[in-house]
Formats: structure tokens, sequence, C-alpha cells
């Protein structure tokens, strides 16, 4: 039996109305999901509280109700403005295809203003926008505006604007607005000032084309030419009245990532901006707590290093990222810039992305906060269901490893339904097993509760194990066959979406039949993704360290011992890196090997 069979429209729905509680009244764009979690709707909003509240509010036609009716889930991304909102709209439609979005499927019916690359170019408006090296400006809202711009853009700094076919000069050139390809040639020289000044334009520099402008209605005016002065002055009311700045959307322009993050209450939230086109293309984002002695910016570091290297993703021209981030031990892995903007465009992106960061997680502690209020009576419910006499302390174990390699665990603990962060325990899997699930789990239930008998200490009402019969069973082989204890075990089984699905009774090798609706289910999913996202946030250290030790190592005279001196005192590479040698032969590092250190980090 699968998540999705258990979850009630009910359910849903008191999840969805949770969340519209929380929404900002900022523009941006808003993503409905389905219970497979494919997005089939994407739509911008000024205020996105209002906008997204509406579909849940009232009566809709058909269409609509049909929509609303297979909204599982829902997000957001705030935009500085409802311009951005637009353009990312668009990007999204384009990547993710939504089944509701059928206008704008394919292609779409927002226009843009290209630069045709060609010998003689053109200022065309198209609804698609393609790698064929041709610069494009926009959207714009409507086929109206663009066609606007274009005519302003084709009387001031004209292109060609007639066939190829023309043996004569063709009519617009007479009246200024074709560059006159069709009487006489036109050198690369002269197209390119041009296309210079239409590339100023749409980047704001209004002021040069309005000088033009105001340059040409005077010399019109002074020629007693007053209909053409009226035309000037014209044009120049349309551009103070009319003309919004646009981005200009060649294939190079702006082809960076945006790293930033929001960190409160020990939990980290981060968002990626993936740049293309001078928008935002897509958005990513991630959310875990840090433990013991975690700096946020060394996460985030490790968290860049390992988008690129696990997720298969492109590399940048370049990488913006926040002042406290290793810029420097990024920008030597990835061979490209790595900086953080002090001020324009780029500065407002990496704002934009903490921004997201912080209503993340500001929107998960709310959430959590509700789910938390409900954990009365949870755990005894969760007992009732294992048919033990108590759950009030629950001890939850999760392994982690890529392909065998840096295989760890973590044990979170909850009593009476919250969880207890000072009594999590980290565990690094000592014996050379990979992926051996049954023996890792065998050697970390034989470490925790060996200790807790040595030491005295209480036992849990329940051990929860993060998987099915294989870790049940290795678990209940070690508590009861070598340890001689009593305590029940149980498996949290995942869907296919890697959400909680069922519980297994350890003792009976059943599937329990649950209530999606109740505490006990809610506080089963809670404890699953805290032991998840513990063991996983220490894997990750872990492959950090690794990471940071196996340069270490290639130094000449830098073993195990000087290498963890270095890590312990100095925290990074970076740091490392900046240090005066008297820091480095304070730890004990004898002076030349200080020096090589020095040297060859800084090479």
């Amino acid at each position: 039996m699968t998540h999705q069979s258990f979850e009630s429209q009910a359910q849903i729905r008191a999840q969805i109305e949770n969340k519209l509680a929380l929404l900002p009244t900022l523009p941006g764009c808003y993503l409905m999901h389905n219970a497979q979690d494919e997005i089939i709707y994407v739509g911008k909003a000024k205020n996105l509280r209002n906008r997204v509240r509406s579909y849940f509010r009232g009566a809709h036609d058909t269409k609509t109700t049909k929509l609303v009716a297979d909204i599982h889930h829902f997000e957001f991304i705030v935009t500085n403005s409802n311009k951005e909102a637009l353009i990312l709209e668009i990007n999204l439609i384009q990547q993710y295809k939504p089944q509701y979005n059928i206008k704008l499927k394919e292609g779409t019916m927002y226009p843009y203003l290209k630069i045709t690359h060609e010998k003689d170019p053109q200022l065309i408006i198209t609804n698609q926008v393609l790698k064929d090296g041709g610069i494009y400006f926009g959207p714009f809202p409507n086929v109206y505006a663009a066609t606007q711009t274009q005519h302003l853009l084709q009387k001031v700094y004209p292109l060609r604007r007639c066939s190829k076919q023309e043996k004569r000069a063709c009519f617009y050139y007479h009246l200024g607005q074709c560059i006159g390809c069709c009487d006489h040639p036109v050198s690369k020289e002269e197209y390119q000032q041009q296309i210079d000044h239409i590339k100023q334009f749409f980047n704001g520099e209004v002021g040069t084309i309005k000088h033009d402008l105001k340059k040409r209605m005077q010399e019109a005016a002074e020629k007693l030419d007053f209909e053409q002065a009226a035309s000037y002055r014209d044009l120049i009311n349309y551009i103070e009245t009319t003309v919004e700045r646009q981005s200009v959307m060649s294939q190079s322009y702006n082809n960076m990532d945006v790293f930033n993050y929001y960190y409160d209450r020990g939990w980290l939230s981060i968002q990626v901006f993936l740049l293309r086109q001078g928008s935002i293309l897509k958005r990513k984002a991630a959310l875990y707590p840090l433990y013991g002695e975690q700096a946020p910016e060394e996460e985030l570091t490790t968290y860049i290093a390992r988008f690129y290297s696990e997720q298969n993703q492109l590399m940048p021209k370049a990488i913006l990222v926040p002042s406290t981030v290793d810029q420097d031990s990024l920008s030597e892995l990835f061979n490209i810039p790595v900086s953080t903007p002090l001020r324009g465009k780029k500065r407002a992106m990496l704002e934009l992305c903490e921004k997201n960061a912080k209503l993340a997680l500001d929107e998960s502690f709310r959430l959590s906060e509700m789910r938390n209020q409900k954990t009365i009576g949870a755990s005894q419910e969760l007992a009732n269901y294992l048919d033990i006499p108590q759950a009030s302390h629950i001890e939850s174990f999760d392994h982690s490893n890529i392909q065998g390699t840096s295989s760890v665990s973590g044990m979170v603990v909850y009593k009476d339904g919250v969880p207890d962060r000072k009594s999590y325990r980290k565990f690094k899997i000592k014996a050379s097993q990979g992926a051996n699930e049954f023996a890792n789990t065998q050697e970390v239930i034989r470490r925790r509760y060996t200790r807790l008998l040595r030491e005295e200490k209480a036992l849990p009402d329940l051990i929860l194990m993060d998987g099915g019969i294989v870790q049940v069973r290795a678990a209940r082989d070690v508590i009861e066959n070598e340890l001689g204890l009593a305590i029940p075990v149980a498996g949290m089984i995942k869907d296919d979406h890697h959400r909680t699905a069922s519980l297994l009774d350890g003792y009976r090798e059943e599937i329990v039949d649950m209530d999606p609706r109740s505490q006990a289910f809610h506080l089963l999913q809670r404890i699953q993704e805290e032991v998840h996202r513990y063991a996983i946030s220490y894997h990750r250290q872990v492959r950090s360290k690794a990471q940071y030790a196996s340069r270490l190592d290639q130094i000449p005279g830098v073993g195990p011992k000087t290498r963890t001196k270095l890590l312990k005192q100095l925290k990074s590479l970076k740091n490392i890196q900046k240090a005066r040698l008297e820091e480095i032969t304070r730890l004990g590092i004898s002076r030349p090997v200080a020096q090589r250190i020095l040297d060859d980090l800084n090479k």
C-alpha cells in the first residue's frame, strides 16, 4: 500500500490550507503539483497570497474546477517585480510544459523582438527564442507593445526592413526607416553601431535615444517641418510613458548560477537560481538541519561542490555566492569565476535568492509548529498500533552512503512526540561492509545499546528503522539474540516518491493498517524525515572532510595527524591558504612543512 492510497482528500486539503496561511503578499510564480509530484500548472501573481488562495475559494468554471481537484501541493518563487514574475512564468512553462497551461505549451504567446543573425540583419517580432545567434529582447506583455517598440526603433535606429530581392531603394529607405542595403552596400560596422544603440535602449539607457530624438525634433522645427517634429515629439512621449526596461536575451548573457542561504535555529535553507538568457530558468531548493560545529557557509560550499558533481548540472560561465563562502576553493575546483557582487542586477539577484531561502525556512518553521501542536497523544496512538505498552521514548536509525563509500548512520530521539536533539548520535561505520544494510544495521545497533547497558542509561520504548524487513531483522537479531533485550523494533517504509508509506511491525513482520489521517501517522512521517535528514547531513560532512583531506594528502610531509590538526583548527582550505606561516607552525607543524603547505595551496 502506498502513500498516495493512504492519503485522503481531507488530509491533502488540510495541508494546502496550512500552506495558504503562510503565503507572502509579494509578486512571484506558483507551481501546482499533482499526486505524482508532476507540475500541472504554473501561474504568476502580483500578490501570491491573494492569487493562490483564489483557487481554493468560491466557485470556478469547469476547467479550473478540474485543475483544483488535481492539485496535491504547491510551491512558490518570489520575484522582485511583476515583470520578473512574467519572465519566470514563461521560462517555467517552457521547462515543465504543464498540462493545464494549454495556451503557452508550445512556444509562447508573449512576443519578443529579435535582431536576426545574418549579413543584413532585421529587427523582427517572434514568439520563440532559439539558439540561432540572434539577439532577443523581451518578453513583451502583448503584440501591440512589441509592435510599437519595433516601429520606434525602426524610425530611430533602422536596420534592414526590405526584402533581399530589392533591386532599388525601398519605400522605407525614403522614409528613413531602412538602413539602405537595397540602395547601397552597408558595412558591418554601420550595422554594429545600430545594434549597439538598440542594446543600450533595451538595457535602460533611454537617455541617448531621447537626446537624438530631441535633436532631430529641433532640426525639423527649424526647417519648419512641423509634421516631422510632431512625429519625433510623439516618439519621445512614447519612451517616457510606455517603454519598460527589457532584458537583453542573447544566448551568452547572464549564463550563471546564483546560490544563497538563510540560517536560523539550527536549520539551513539553500536556494539556487539558474540564470539563462538573462532571467531565472530554474530554481532548486534544499532545507535541512545542521548539527554540532557545522558552519552554514561551509555547508553551502560543500553543497555547491556536490551540486555539480551529483546532479549532472551543466557548468555555467560564472557562479554568484554570498561573501562568507569559500570562493577561491570553488573557483579552483570548477575553473570558472566565483564571486560576490556588491551592487547592480547581480547583487539584486543574490539578495532575491536569500529572500526566497528565508521565506522557505520561515514556512517550514511555521508548518512544523502547526504539526507539533497535534502531537499530543500521537506517541500513545503509535504504541496502540504496534500493540506495545508505550512509545514515549523512540530512537530511530538511518544509514547513508554513496556506492558503499563513506558509510555512516544517524540516530534521532523523540520523547513524547517531540525531537530531543541533544540526544541525537552519529555513527561512522567501522567495519568495511560497503552498502551491506544488514551488517551496517547490526554494527550500529550493537554499538548503541551495548553502550547504554554499560553506562546503565535508559533504554527506549521503541526502535524505528528507516527501512524494511532487512533492517528490522538485523536490529532484532542484535537486540534479542545478542543483548537479550525486549525492545520492540519497527520499520518505516517509503514509497517511490520517498515519502512515508507504511509501518512494518517487526514482531509480526506485517504491515500495520494505519489511518493516514491519524496523529500517529503524522508523527511517523516527521521521524522518518528527521532521521533521513540527520544521516544525510552527517554523510555530507564526512565526504566534505574527505575532499579537503585528499587535497592536503597530496602535499609531501602532510600525514593524517597534520591534516587533522589543520582542519580542526583552521576549519577550511581557504583559511589554511590565507593563514600566516606562524599560525601553522604554532600547531606543532615544522616550518619547512608549513611553508610547503602554503606554497602548494597558493600556487
